[in-house]
């Protein structure tokens, strides 16, 4: 029997069992591929991180994340938290204030925004349009006719594909009951395993956006995650591309439809980096026997 250290972190939030819940296993590098699997299926969680010595010379620790499915090369929530649970055991990063996690699609660098608050930079992503010929069946899939035409829906992929469809307005978002075995094929085709539907607040709300994220297979699983990092940091990417980010900082929330609250913050620095944060709190603290 072997014990490695364990937290429990909920993401996007200060508040516990508001955001979107992560686990965080330290000391992992005694773990192999199919352990480590075993244990994401067992927390059954939307992903699970296995903290491991760094391969890289400049990344301060090295991350495999696991949904209960399979492991992804990137994503977001996982980012944020494990950086917080790392930082919050008496982890001391080689600049103050800096991290450099190695994962799947490589370095990604995160800046504390204020004690114990971090953010990542969003990795590249590949932006592709839904061809014209998916969009009317998209529309049966959302059962919606309140798809705003003027943008159209894209696949991002910075490592976790999403499909982004931007509704009229928030309240569009939140009404969806979509068809899901037909949300799938749209999904499948687009060469994504789930859709970040979004739509705008109306002024004087203080967030900017409300967004869903509906997993439709794949390592993504299935169902609908509360707080989604690599989506948000998808939108941000392709809210700039189209010219259509309402400002250098704006606030999406996420998880309405699941009596969650999550908050993620998104800042455009002069350097034209985007920069994805938000709270996390630590839930659970203790160790993981095998």
């Amino acid at each position: 029997m072997h014990t490695v250290r364990f937290s429990q972190v909920d993401v996007f939030t200060a508040v516990p069992f508001k955001g979107n819940p992560l686990a965080v296993v330290f000391d992992a590098d005694g773990l192999d591929t199919a352990q480590m699997q075993a244990i994401a299926r067992w927390t059954n969680l939307s992903e699970t991180t296995f903290l491991l010595a760094p391969e890289h010379p400049d990344a301060d620790y090295r991350v495999r994340i696991f949904t209960t499915g399979g492991e992804l090369p990137f994503a977001g929530h996982p980012t944020l938290g494990t950086a917080h649970a790392l930082c919050e055991r008496g982890f001391q990063p080689r600049r103050p204030g800096r991290l450099i996690q190695q994962c799947g699609v490589g370095l990604v660098e995160l800046g504390e925004r204020a004690p114990g608050r971090w953010a990542f930079a969003a990795p590249p992503a590949r932006i592709v349009p839904l061809p014209a010929e998916q969009r009317a069946l998209l529309a049966r899939a959302l059962g919606s006719d309140t798809v705003d035409l003027d943008a159209a829906p894209c696949t991002v992929d910075n490592g976790a594909p999403w499909l982004l469809v931007r509704m009229n307005a928030a309240a569009d978002c939140l009404a969806l009951r979509p068809d899901h075995s037909l949300l799938a094929a749209v999904t499948s085709a687009a060469g994504s395993h789930g859709a970040a539907i979004y739509g705008p607040h109306a002024a004087g709300d203080p967030t900017d956006f409300e967004m869903r994220c509906l997993m439709t297979g794949g390592d993504f699983g299935f169902g609908e995650d509360p707080v989604t990092g690599s989506a948000n940091a998808a939108l941000a990417c392709l809210l700039e591309a189209q010219h259509r980010r309402p400002a250098a900082s704006y606030t999406v929330r996420q998880g309405t439809a699941l009596q969650r609250d999550g908050r993620v913050v998104i800042d455009h620095d002069p350097d034209g980096r985007i920069w994805i944060g938000g709270a996390c709190v630590t839930v659970i603290e203790g160790s993981f026997r095998y």
